[in-house]
C-alpha cells in the first residue's frame, strides 16, 4: 500500500483543511478529534507521510520515533490529563479501526481538558 497524499490528515498538514492546532513542533501537530469518544479526545499526527505504525517503525529514524512518542506525552501534559489518567490509542489498519491512512495517536481521558 502506498501513502495517499489526499487523506484528510495530509490535507490538514498542508493547511488545505483548516484546523486549530493545540500543539505543533517540527515532528507533529495535535488537534481535537471532530468525533470525540471521551471528554478529552485529541489526535497527535506526525508531519511526515507514514501510513501506520508499521510503516513508521520500519522507515523513521530512531530520533524521529523518540520525538514523536515524546510529543504524545507532552500533549497529555499540556492537556493536564496525566494525573487523572489517559489512554493512548493507535489503530493499525482498517481491520483494527484505522479510518485515516496516516499514522495518528489518539489521547483520550475522562477529564475535561
Amino acid at each position: 500500500m502506498s501513502y495517499d497524499t489526499n487523506n484528510v490528515f495530509a490535507k490538514i498538514l498542508r493547511k488545505e483543511i483548516p484546523s486549530h492546532f493545540i500543539y505543533e513542533d517540527e515532528y507533529v501537530v495535535s488537534f481535537y478529534d471532530i468525533h470525540p469518544k471521551a471528554p478529552t479526545h485529541v489526535l497527535v499526527v506526525p508531519k511526515k507521510a507514514y501510513i501506520d505504525f508499521n510503516d513508521f517503525m520500519l522507515n523513521a529514524d530512531k530520533d524521529e520515533v523518540f520525538h514523536v512518542l515524546t510529543d504524545v506525552q507532552k500533549v497529555a501534559q499540556q492537556l493536564d490529563v496525566v494525573k487523572a489518567g489517559y489512554r493512548v490509542v493507535l489503530n493499525v489498519g482498517s481491520g483494527a479501526g484505522q479510518e485515516v491512512p496516516h499514522l495518528h495517536f489518539h489521547i483520550l481521558s475522562n477529564k475535561e481538558a
